[in-house]
């Protein structure tokens, strides 16, 4: 099976990046994230998931950065709260992009990190690539990022590697 492995950032997908590559798995890693303001910012996250690619010899894919269509989409639900409403839009969105690109460019199932952080659903995300799955009819596979040790791993490859870790998802800052 082959997979495309959508991929919000580094330090949230080094642990499944190394465990699948290490497991000789077939992937390709997608940074589409038309969320991530300011440019500048997208730019270094697209870098720093490119380098950490590298480091295990894995197909890098970028799509386009658009945010104005997230802009669009989200119009009105701007002050949600992290887990809200915006983030259900927001990760189906990109998983059902990725799912397009997947079923035109050879994949047969698409997994992803983005509820990896503490700071995220899973079961939020879960939902919206299972909506993203009925209609593009791509399998959705999810990846296991947060037991089994796969927390304690990601920290250790963050401060190994030196990965760039930003404090808030993309799309704002969370309030602290």
């Amino acid at each position: 099976m082959k997979i495309l492995l959508l991929s919000c950032c580094a330090p949230c997908s080094c642990a499944v990046i190394e465990k699948m590559a290490q497991e000789g798995t077939d992937f390709s890693v997608l940074f589409y994230n038309p969320n991530i303001v300011p440019a500048a910012e997208y730019e270094k996250r697209k870098e720093e998931n490119r380098r950490l690619c590298r480091q295990w010899q894995v197909p890098f894919i970028e799509l386009e950065y658009d945010n104005f269509r997230w802009c669009s989409l989200i119009k009105g639900l701007e002050n949600e709260p992290e887990r809200g409403h915006r983030c259900d839009i927001c990760f189906y969105m990109r998983l059902k992009r990725a799912m397009e690109y997947a079923k035109t460019g050879g994949f047969d199932a698409v997994a992803s990190v983005l509820g990896v952080s503490r700071y995220k659903n899973l079961e939020q995300v879960n939902r919206a690539a299972a909506k993203a799955s009925a209609e593009t009819g791509v399998a959705y596979v999810a990846v296991e990022g947060r037991k089994g040790g796969m927390q304690e791993r990601r920290q250790a490859l963050i401060k190994q590697l030196g990965l760039y870790s930003q404090d808030y998802c993309g799309c704002k800052p969370r309030l602290v």
